[in-house]
């Protein structure tokens, strides 16, 4: 008889849990009318063809008609195949013009599969023939597409391995209720793909993938626990042929912190098994829970249900001294605690529940910051726990977030969540990097002025910010870059970002007939006094040249670079920007970042440590600079890379123009690798004026 793993045995619970949630997708036949795909296919190419000859202003009209004959043919036996023979002409005759699947490098694999539920029939054939687009490339039947076939590749496994539920079947009653005339189709492409790129390392790819996304610290985990579920029911699936073994012990902590961190809930009983669990133990069951909890929590940046439970539990039955092993706490942390403990207790009872579990971590991390020593915080914070929010902020809450808990519960976790992780919050899916990048630096330097501009919101539905002595009211501006509410962004993001994007376009209004970067006044109005006035860019606005260079970088060892500048420290967080690479080193944009620190690394390279506002800094920006996001001296949420690399990407710093007599001279060769490595890059092109 074959056991289950014990460290699997939690499934059953989850499945009960998830799978009732979600139901079983069952098989679904395609319709079988007597060989129709012959007649579809012609009638398919006659409209390819159209397409294909449409002018670049008139193919738009003819788009539509092409996805609406591609859904036919994709519903028929064997049309997958017909597609995939014709992905190459697809792309080439225009399918993907004017739409966000223009640019395939730039595409997101952790998009596709809500993608591909769309209630939008073209919005998923549209997927469908992007996936086919890349399956070409990868077996090198579409060399001109502007994908390398390695990127291509990692791109279909991502996707596989974000949508294994869909491929080993663990289908759900609520996907079966949902199921459109288009699933049987998109199941079967995605076995298609499986077919193609094949098993081995799928699941390897995930569990590391997740690893290395929660080394960041992220606010938004969800979909983080989404694949660690599909991890759970993989691995429960030892036939699957997905690589489990070699997988298993990185998938078994992940999934032991989220269903599982300690001994009263191991087997994932359940929160109401677990409560009445928690009644019956002694104080030592107790203090085994809490360091059990914690060690989980501190170890993966996951936070289970069953520990806020296990919060709310002792300080309602009044084991509070429990409280500061529950949270992992330092003597640092514990010293902010006592001298707050109302106000901590106050936060849990408000912010703490099944479904806002991650404000656990939070609040352990903001103790240990000891911003709650700075004399506004703690009123700030008793002020939001008291405030009434305005009815469209609770729409706006709701909306993203359900109604699992209040708005105003979920606002305190959220800000308790980015007070803790000020390098955690990212822009979602939204062009609002300088939104993102300005929550992160008040939460990170400012704490007390984000409590104020909140607190505008909550109550006024507005922010007025002033830009060179006129007040910005962000009711009466109109929309910024975000033509919409975020709603894959943390709960201050939903709030906050909306008002700042419209501020930060009013700014760029206002300064556009300078003639110059609108940076260059921006950032310190946008972001603070601490931003300095000095302001350097690598570029003439003008032409887009490079516009004397090397003066630019040595600017930047002498302000930044601790052996060049006096052995000065980064005193504030300094917004910064870059020339966006990709794996190539091909120029895709520029993006704003912000400079943390620079400090040498543990084998004694000089390293500039950033906060990159696009939820993930882990990227490769070609020739070989990859940036790294641990196991270099990062702290959480910090990206970083050798300062002569990072120079090599920037076009845009600030400093304070305080100058040091320590100054060191900087060599010439070092000068010339870093101007070699731009102009093998994002300045090819930029050379002269």
């Amino acid at each position: 008889m074959h056991l289950p793993h014990p460290r699997l045995q939690f499934q059953k619970s989850v499945a009960t849990t998830w799978l009732t949630l979600l139901g079983y997708l069952t098989t679904m036949t395609m319709t079988s009318d007597p060989d129709p795909l012959p007649a579809l296919t012609r009638s398919f190419d006659r409209m390819l063809g159209q397409l294909a000859d449409a002018s670049a202003a008139g193919k738009l009209s003819y788009q539509g008609r092409v996805l609406d004959a591609a859904k036919r043919v994709m519903k028929q036996p064997g049309g997958l195949a017909e597609l995939e023979a014709r992905a190459a002409r697809l792309d080439e005759a225009g399918i993907f013009a004017g739409t966000d699947w223009a640019m395939p490098a730039g595409l997101v694999p952790g998009m596709v599969g809500n993608t591909l539920k769309s209630s939008d029939s073209r919005t998923v054939v549209l997927e469908c023939l992007s996936l086919l687009r890349f399956l070409a490339v990868q077996k090198g039947e579409h060399p001109t597409s502007g994908l390398l076939h390695e990127t291509a590749d990692h791109f279909l496994t991502q996707v596989l391995a974000l949508n294994l539920d869909r491929i080993i079947g663990a289908g759900t009653e609520a996907a079966r209720v949902q199921a459109s005339e288009l699933t049987p189709a998109v199941d079967a492409l995605l076995r298609r793909l499986l077919e193609a790129v094949g098993t081995d390392g799928i699941l390897t790819q995930l569990v590391d993938e997740v690893w290395r996304i929660l080394r960041q610290r992220p606010l938004q985990v969800d979909h983080v626990k989404t694949m660690i579920l599909q991890i759970a029911i993989a691995m429960g699936r030892e036939g699957s042929g997905l690589g489990v073994r070699d997988a298993r012990t990185g998938a078994d902590r992940l999934i032991s912190a989220l269903f599982g961190p300690s001994e009263l809930c191991r087997e994932d009983p359940g929160l109401d098994a677990y409560r009445a669990r928690l009644e019956a133990s002694d104080s030592g069951a107790l203090q085994a829970e809490a360091t059990g909890m914690a060690r989980a929590m501190h170890d993966t940046g996951l936070v289970s249900d069953y520990h806020a439970a296990f919060l709310r539990f002792i300080l309602d039955g009044g084991q509070s001294h429990l409280l500061p092993d529950a949270l992992g706490l330092s003597s640092t942390g514990l010293d902010a605690l006592r001298c707050y403990q109302p106000l901590v207790h106050r936060l849990i009872e408000v912010a703490v529940h099944p479904g806002t579990a991650q404000a656990v971590l939070g609040l352990s991390l903001m103790l240990e910051r000891g911003i709650m020593y700075s004399p506004p915080i703690a009123p700030s914070l008793w002020r939001l726990l008291g405030a009434s929010m305005s009815p469209d902020c609770e729409a706006a809450l709701t909306t993203a977030f359900g109604e699992g808990v209040s708005p105003h519960q979920r606002l305190v976790a959220g800000m308790i969540c980015l007070l803790g992780l000020p390098l955690g919050v990212g822009q979602g899916n939204n062009p609002t990097c300088q939104s993102a990048r300005a929550l992160s630096i008040w939460a990170l330097n400012d704490p007390d002025y984000l409590f104020w501009l909140l607190a505008q919101v909550i109550a006024n539905d507005h922010i007025i910010m002033y830009f060179e002595g006129d007040a910005l009211d962000s009711a009466l501006l109109p929309a910024g870059l975000a033509q919409n509410t975020p709603l894959d962004a943390d709960p201050v993001s939903v709030l906050l970002v909306p008002h700042l994007d419209r501020i930060y376009a009013e700014m760029g209004r206002r300064v556009a007939g300078r003639l110059e970067d609108p940076h260059r006044w921006i950032n310190p109005e946008l972001h603070g006094w601490w931003v300095g006035r000095e302001f350097h860019i690598a570029v003439d606005i003008a032409t887009g040249k490079l516009h004397d260079y090397d003066r630019f970088l040595r600017d930047f060892h002498l302000a930044y670079h601790p052996l060049h500048n006096g052995n000065e420290p980064v005193v504030h967080p300094q917004p910064a920007g870059i020339a966006v690479t990709d794996s190539n080193g091909v120029f895709v944009g520029w993006h704003a970042i912000t400079i943390v620190r620079v400090a040498l690394d543990q084998s004694g390279e000089m390293r500039v440590y950033f906060f990159n506002p696009n939820n993930d800094s882990g990227q490769d920006w070609g020739l070989g600079i990859v940036v790294s996001t641990h196991g270099n001296g990062e702290r959480l949420g910090e990206g970083s890379l050798p300062f002569a690399q990072f120079a090599s990407r920037l076009y845009i710093f600030h400093d304070d123009g305080l100058r040091t007599p320590l100054a060191v001279p900087l060599e010439d060769a070092k000068i010339d690798a870093i101007r070699d490595m731009a102009i093998q890059s994002w300045a090819r092109d930029r050379v002269g004026v």
